[in-house]
């Protein structure tokens, strides 16, 4: 099996709905993206998949986030923007856009340096 990881970015503003504290006010993040899949295929030169198709899949899932207030993109309307709800919904979308050959594992969503959350499905 082979494991292919890719990380990229996006710059948006959020408010956590019901939080008592700071994060409950408007803030932005520099939000850090890490998708991982896996597949046991390779191409007759031996790729997996292109690390440039995957980030492109995951930058076209988050690019209607950048340099937004999340609260307004849908489905974040209606659902806390929260890390925890973007990390499945990234990997939920992502998905979509994998060749059957290729599983979604995990999206780690990263707020900042120091605080990071990770969805999967087992």
């Amino acid at each position: 099996m082979f494991k292919i990881y890719i990380e990229t970015h996006f710059d948006a503003a959020h408010q956590l709905i019901g939080y008592q504290g700071e994060c409950g006010k408007l803030h932005g993040h520099r939000w850090k993206i890490g998708v991982e899949v896996e597949t046991d295929q390779v191409n007759d030169i031996g790729i997996c998949l292109d690390f440039k198709d995957l980030k492109a899949y995951t930058d076209d899932v988050i690019n209607l986030f950048d340099h937004q207030h999340i609260n307004e993109i849908p489905p974040f309307d209606q659902i806390n923007p929260t890390a925890e709800n973007l990390a499945k919904y990234i990997f939920k979308e992502v998905a979509k856009k994998l060749s059957k050959e290729v599983c979604m594992k995990q999206v780690t969503v990263w707020e900042s340096e120091k605080y990071a959350v990770t969805y999967y499905e087992s």
